[in-house]
C-alpha cells in the first residue's frame, strides 16, 4: 500500500488517541500528582496508560471489521448506534466534569524538620548510595507502570470507545497496513499526550489552572463528538 494512503488511517488513529487521552479525568490528575513527586514514575505511568489505549485499539481494530461485516445488512443502523454511543460518552464526560468539584491539590509534603548535618562520604559509600537510589527509582517506575496499566484497563469507557469507533468504520481500517497505521496513530498520540502531562506535572506542579484542565475536557470530548458525527453521516 502507498505510504500516502496510510496517512488517513494514521491521522484518524491519532485523533482517536487524543480523543480518549485528552479529557483530564481521574487518571490524568493522578498522573500529574505522580509527576509532582517523581518524574521517572510519572513517565512510566504515562507509558502504561498509552499501552492500554494501544491494546484496546488493536483489539477493536482486529475484531471491529469482522463485526461490521457480520452486521453488513444493517450497516446504517450500526453506524447510528456507534455514533450514539460515542455521543453518549462525550455528553456524559462533559456533564460529569461540569457537575464535579475541582480536583484536590497534591498531598502535603511530609518531613519538614531540620536537615541532618552533612557528613563526609567515601567514594565507596557514594557509589553504593547511587546504586541503591537507581535501583529504588527503577523499582518505583516499574510499580507505577503496572499500577497505571491496571487502573486504565479496568475503565470500560476506553474499550467501549474503540469498539464503537472501529466497528462503525468497518472496512476502511480493515486491511492489515491501514489497521496498523490506525493503531500506531493511537499509540503515538496517546503516548505523546501522557508524556506531556508528566512533563507539565513535573515542571509546573500545582500551578496548572482549573481553566486549563477544563479546556482539555472540552477539546477531548469535542473530538469524540466530532467522530460521532463523522460516523453517522451520511444519514440512512
Amino acid at each position: 500500500m502507498d505510504p500516502i494512503d496510510l496517512m488517513n488511517p494514521a491521522l484518524a488513529g491519532a485523533a482517536a488517541g487524543l480523543g480518549v487521552a485528552m479529557p483530564m479525568g481521574a487518571m490524568s490528575v493522578l498522573l500529574l500528582q505522580e509527576a509532582m513527586r517523581s518524574r521517572r514514575a510519572a513517565v512510566a505511568g504515562a507509558a502504561g496508560i498509552a499501552v492500554v489505549d494501544f491494546a484496546y485499539a488493536a483489539l477493536a481494530t482486529a475484531v471491529g471489521p469482522w463485526v461490521a461485516a457480520s452486521l453488513a445488512p444493517v450497516e446504517a443502523r450500526v453506524r447510528l448506534l456507534s455514533a450514539a454511543i460515542l455521543l453518549t460518552i462525550a455528553a456524559h464526560g462533559l456533564w460529569r466534569h461540569h457537575h464535579s468539584s475541582a480536583p484536590p491539590g497534591p498531598a502535603g509534603t511530609a518531613g519538614t524538620g531540620a536537615p541532618a548535618p552533612a557528613t563526609a562520604a567515601t567514594p565507596v559509600a557514594t557509589a553504593t548510595a547511587t546504586a541503591t537510589a537507581t535501583a529504588t527509582a527503577t523499582a518505583t517506575a516499574r510499580r507505577a507502570f503496572t499500577r497505571y496499566v491496571g487502573l486504565t484497563a479496568v475503565n470500560p469507557t476506553t474499550a467501549l470507545y474503540f469498539a464503537a469507533l472501529t466497528t462503525a468504520q468497518g472496512a476502511r481500517i480493515g486491511t492489515g497496513p491501514a489497521g496498523a497505521a490506525f493503531v500506531g496513530g493511537v499509540l503515538l498520540a496517546s503516548l505523546l499526550w501522557q508524556q506531556l502531562l508528566a512533563a507539565v506535572g513535573s515542571f509546573a506542579g500545582s500551578r496548572i489552572s482549573d481553566a486549563a484542565r477544563a479546556w482539555t475536557f472540552r477539546l477531548g470530548y469535542g473530538l469524540i463528538a466530532l467522530y460521532a458525527v463523522k460516523i453517522a453521516l451520511p444519514l440512512p
